[in-house]
């Protein structure tokens, strides 16, 4: 199974400060799979999620140990190009946050970023990432009005196309769902397992049932520390540890 790791994960431990939010993690990422990240809030999950894209280097005073490699470079290296690996992984939030321009433009944004001045490259992998978030058929004929025009689950689609456009490995997704309506979250789960033919996905979710819907593997984090990590359909039918099976019934969290 070695050669389908993507992202290993070795006696990783984050501190905020003097505080060591994650404690001694280590896992492998398999690519083409979805890994669902479920846990209690402030249990470390998207502070997890954040060190795969270096995202967390924005906060003052953080720090890391240990190593994270993704294709087997260890992206906490001194002197990695941190905009290479932010190219190499995108990120979806919580929150939609389309930037106040055109569906087109917000789509275009990263590939202008990054240099791209062929204005048929760009409209072409703006189509192309459109389609990957299965947001093209109902888009293609308003490609220059305001992406705020667009209903929530829509808007969220579209920050998925704009994640795709700079062709990215692996996705991150941070409860790319929850606040949305149970339609449009049936419309995200559906592309998530679409999405994982060409992209390596991690998902941070609250929603016990989302993550046994849609995960591959899943790791149950808790107080920053790493309690299982497991193929999905093991964790939620027969967890190895009691305080899994716990809060997988909603015994609390």
């Amino acid at each position: 199974m070695t050669d389908h790791i993507k992202v290993r994960v070795k006696s990783f431990n984050f501190f905020y400060g003097k505080e060591r939010a994650l404690k001694d993690i280590s896992m492998d990422i398999y690519r083409n799979h979805v890994l669902g990240i479920i846990g209690p809030s402030g249990c470390g999950k998207s502070t997890f999620l954040r060190s795969i894209n270096r995202m967390n280097d924005v906060i003052p005073g953080i720090r890391y140990e240990g190593t994270l490699t993704i294709d087997g470079k260890n992206i906490l290296a001194p002197g990695v190009d941190v905009v290479d690996i932010r190219r190499k992984v995108g990120m979806v939030f919580q929150k939609s946050n389309p930037f106040p321009k055109s569906i087109f433009d917000n789509v275009a944004y990263g590939l202008r970023i990054n240099g791209e001045k062929n204005r048929e490259v760009i409209a072409g992998k703006v189509e192309n990432s459109l389609k990957g978030a299965a947001l093209w058929t109902e888009v293609k004929d308003r490609l220059s009005a305001s992406a705020f025009d667009l209903s929530g689950g829509q808007q969220q689609r579209l920050c998925i196309a704009r994640a795709l456009a700079v062709e990215p490995e692996v996705l991150l997704m941070d409860e790319p769902a929850s606040a949305l309506d149970p339609a449009a979250t049936a419309k995200i789960e559906e592309l998530i397992q679409e999405l994982k033919k060409q992209y390596t996905i991690v998902i941070v979710t609250h929603n016990m049932q989302q993550a046994a819907r849609i995960s591959d593997y899943t790791a149950f984090f808790m107080m920053g520390e790493l309690i299982e990590y497991d193929v999905a359909g093991k964790m939620f039918t027969n967890p190895s540890q009691k305080i899994t099976e716990e809060y997988i019934t909603g015994r609390f969290g």
